[in-house]
């Protein structure tokens, strides 16, 4: 069933000065027509990502699918357990963030699990090369990968790291939230090419992911529907119109930005403003990422696969 995503009847919901040096561009993206896909699972599918649109990985509860153009097929790692990140760097290397805190890697004809880690889960997973990966998890763990070998570093052990994405080597940053202290507040990191150090934000409440244009242009989401945004300075809230844990943030453009979340949250930025896309699933949303403005999937609970593709 295809279903035209409208926006809600709601004031705009203004960015004010975090455009950084990324401009909108004079053509916005075309409005997308999303269709709901057969995935051919009921577990929750947490998280997706492709090279291509004809090479999209999805990977959830012993879940990972593989998209290529035409077909979604189900794939076999193994032993059944949750996966919630996919990463790499072509469709002969990719990497899969799995519950059991071990990083499991695709070759192209072979899935291999990395080494024993001392971890209870990897939540994400990110990297600049096939030598330069990073994972991040509970008691928070920040993994890294050379090309030969895992490395281990823990930022406390209260805290649950849930998002990783950087722009280099040297510009890296992990986003999570202290779960020992409610409300949950908020944790940031960033790596400079050296070190990690601690960032302050004006959010009050913990993040789930995070992603950017550029070293200038960065979106951090959480719960109770937080939005982040970093201009290159200094990290500031920005409205997003709803109190909805939020899940996953991505986007092709500074114009073109999607958020999702529970509720069946579609949150959309065009360069100005967010506003809120109806959704007809009546799942959460863990995760969102496209090959391009007008090639969209989100995926979340229950076996949803979302497509989003310009239509009449």
């Amino acid at each position: 069933m295809k279903v035209r995503l409208l926006a809600l009847g709601l004031a705009p919901l203004a960015l004010a000065g975090c455009g950084g040096g990324d401009s909108a561009g004079p053509n916005p993206p075309t409005p997308l027509v999303w269709s709901n896909v057969p995935s051919g699972s009921t577990q929750n599918i947490n998280a997706v990502w492709g090279t291509s649109a004809s090479d999209v990985w999805a990977v959830g509860y012993g879940t990972v699918l593989h998209y290529n153009g035409t077909t979604w097929t189900s794939l076999s790692v193994g032993a059944s357990h949750w996966d919630f990140g996919v990463w790499g760097t072509s469709a002969s290397d990719v990497w899969v963030a799995s519950q059991s805190g071990t990083p499991i890697h695709y070759d192209g004809a072979n899935w291999t699990s990395g080494p024993a880690l001392p971890i209870l889960s990897l939540q994400s997973i990110w990297g600049t090369s096939g030598s330069n990966v990073w994972a991040v998890g509970q008691l928070g763990t920040i993994l890294h990968y050379n090309g030969s070998s895992w490395s281990s570093t823990s930022m406390g052990q209260s805290y649950w790291l849930y998002g990783v994405w950087g722009v280099s080597a040297s510009d890296v940053w992990a986003v999570g939230f202290d779960n020992n202290n409610p409300p949950y507040l908020p944790v940031m990191y960033h790596f400079n090419g050296t070190s990690w150090s601690s960032v302050s934000t004006p959010a009050t409440q913990g993040f789930r992911s995070v992603w950017g244009i550029s070293a200038s242009n960065v979106w951090a989401v959480g719960e109770g529907g937080t939005i982040v945004h970093y201009d290159g300075t200094t990290w500031s809230t920005v409205p997003s119109g709803t109190t909805q844990p939020l899940r996953s943030v991505w986007g092709t453009s500074a114009s073109d930005v999607w958020a999702v979340g529970s509720a069946r949250t579609i949150l959309h930025y065009d360069g100005t403003s967010w506003s809120t896309v109806r959704s007809e699933t009546t799942d959460i949303l863990f995760g969102v990422w496209g090959s391009s403005s007008s090639n969209v999937w989100a995926v979340g609970s229950s076996g949803t696969l979302l497509h989003g593709a310009p239509g009449g």
